[in-house]
């Protein structure tokens, strides 16, 4: 039994792996400082809780964009589980070829979607989509050549910037907007960032198959997040556990058989 987790910018993402499969998911905030009982109590209960037994975990491995986090979770890992976590980080051999001018910039989260991905969906070109606190897309060629990808700004960002340089426009639920043209400020905001990003993610989209591709298939897949909300951005591939999966894959290879199915 291999615990996964991939801490992001505003939630930590867990699951637990048994013969392939993903058995356990859960999250919480991931906002420092966050202790190393505070990590530990948390992931012994919420494994109980959903019908695991934290005595059956012998794997860890995790990925963070999180800094802060890193040490806290090694000793919760230590202390709670009697275990030495795998953390995907720079340096790490993923078996990608990693394009950037500099590696090591490269987040693990986005190393860890590339690694599920390619192991997924082999010997495809694929434009891998992440609609979190940012939303990156991220392009691999057939044969496990990362290229790069795209970075802007995730939708509750957006909305976080409207609100915080504003006077008078409010702070609004993310939905799936159905009206393209908003009846009142609230409804104006929801249509601008769900149509604004989406239509931003399926435009680059075109360009990269017509520009990076030069016109050849690419297969497009949605990570994690916020699934409702990608799905008319991405109607063939969702998988909501990519970073889960791509740090068990380097980790535990035989222990996450391919599927594509979603997670």
């Amino acid at each position: 039994m291999i615990l996964t987790l991939d801490v992001g910018n505003s939630q930590i993402f867990g699951g637990v792996f048994q013969n392939g499969e993903l058995t356990i998911r859960f999250r919480k905030p991931s906002r420092p400082p966050t202790s190393s009982d505070e990590l530990g109590l948390f992931l012994r209960g919420v494994l109980r809780e959903n019908g695991g037994d934290p005595s059956g975990v012998q794997q860890i491995a995790f990925c963070s964009v999180v800094p802060d986090v890193i040490y806290s979770l090694r000793s919760c890992c230590r202390k709670y589980f009697g275990l030495d976590p795998f953390i995907l980080q720079a340096g790490v051999k993923t078996g990608l070829k990693i394009r950037y001018r500099n590696p090591l910039e490269v987040g693990p989260d986005r190393i860890a979607n590339a690694i599920a991905a390619t192991h997924l969906y082999p010997d495809r070109n694929l434009i891998i989509i992440d609609f979190g606190t940012a939303t990156t897309l991220d392009i691999v060629r057939a044969g496990r050549d990362y290229i790069g990808g795209i970075i802007l700004p995730g939708l509750r960002i957006s909305m976080e910037a409207l609100e915080k340089n504003t006077a008078r426009l409010p702070n609004v639920e993310i939905v799936a907007s159905t009206e393209l043209v908003g009846r009142s400020t609230v409804e104006c905001i929801q249509s601008g960032l769900y149509f604004g990003n989406r239509a931003a993610v399926q435009g680059l989209t075109r360009e990269i198959r017509d520009h990076v591709f030069q016109g050849q298939a690419a297969f497009v897949t949605v990570t994690r997040r916020m699934p409702t909300l990608s799905a008319p951005v991405c109607p063939v591939s969702q998988h909501q556990s990519k970073a889960l999966k791509g740090s068990c894959v380097v980790y535990g290879p035989d222990q996450c058989a391919p599927t594509s199915s979603s997670a």
